[in-house]
């Protein structure tokens, strides 16, 4: 069995940024411990809901950096590193590991419309070249592309690729998916609505948005279902239903860093081409944050 990242909720933690959307460090520094301190498993730094996208290579390392030595090996620390360019992905893994990275989540590539040979052939040529541990990252809704579950299992050969983040819905896939590869690859559910129906098919966690405002919530619900209270972490799945939507009312990280701001955490603002959300959703979010208790 490969040697396993984390188990229960990882955050896909925001990049906070300044009024001029410049990268608010000191401000990720304070996240980070926050995150830890509310009793998080592991952090994603640099993912969709970090920014990624319009980070600058320079910024996106030290990002990694930045958040790396303020966890101080208190968690893991997965920095996305996916690129539709397989050779830049490389570059940005050895990068990143030297800024303090323990693992990469690394997104299918996008636009480029991959097969699932060529998938195998990206993957794998990554892997060959990294020393640290590979998350696959499905979001076909992003890329336009899906990794099928043969594709996993043929990745799943190779001694680092070890988990998968799986954010294409398809709940049938999954459960092939953990019928393939066994214990291979582990498997995180990529979206919050879907944590325990895809710990009930064996996965072992969450990468979460929710978290950003939640962690201890999603910690107890992983906690709850991988140490055999599935009722309570059922029912914590079901009560935090409209949060849950709530955070992807617009896309991702547009209402999560709204609702950041409105509880008083300091997000900042987001870069372009994301752009502030309607009235409507931001008192859409504000309702849900009642509902579950959370005061601003």
């Amino acid at each position: 069995m490969k040697k396993r990242i984390f188990e229960g909720a990882a955050t896909a933690l925001v990049t906070p940024m300044n009024d001029d959307t410049s990268v608010n460090f000191e401000r990720l520094e304070s996240l980070v411990d926050e995150q830890i301190k509310g009793g998080i498993d592991a952090l994603v730094i640099c993912g969709t809901t970090g920014e990624k996208s319009t980070l600058r290579y320079d910024e996106h390392v030290k990002v990694i950096e930045v958040a790396a030595k303020a966890a101080n090996k208190r968690v893991p620390i997965i920095a996305g590193t996916g690129s539709n360019d397989t050779v830049y992905s490389v570059e940005l893994c050895n990068d990143a590991e030297k800024a303090g990275a323990d693992a990469f989540l690394m997104v299918a590539p996008y636009y480029n419309k991959a097969s699932q040979t060529g998938l195998v052939n990206h993957y794998n040529y990554i892997a060959d070249r990294v020393n640290k541990p590979i998350i696959l990252y499905n979001v076909p809704s992003r890329t336009g592309v899906a990794i099928k579950p043969p594709t996993y299992k043929e990745l799943s050969k190779h001694q680092n690729i070890v988990a998968v983040k799986e954010a294409n819905g398809d709940l049938s896939s999954v459960a092939e998916t953990k019928y393939l590869c066994g214990d291979d690859l582990d498997i995180y559910s990529g979206n919050d609505d879907q944590t325990v129906p895809i710990m009930s098919l064996g996965g072992i966690g969450v990468i979460s948005v929710l978290s950003n405002i939640m962690p201890g919530y999603m910690h107890e619900l992983c906690y709850n279902y991988l140490h055999g209270d599935k009722a309570k972490a059922t029912e914590m799945q079901v009560r935090a239903t409209g949060i849950m939507n709530a955070m992807f009312c617009d896309v991702n990280p547009i209402p999560v860093k709204e609702a950041m701001n409105i509880l008083g955490m300091n997000a900042g603002p987001l870069r372009l081409p994301l752009c502030p959300t309607s009235e409507a959703n931001i008192e859409l979010i504000k309702s849900k944050l009642n509902e579950m208790g959370l005061k601003y």
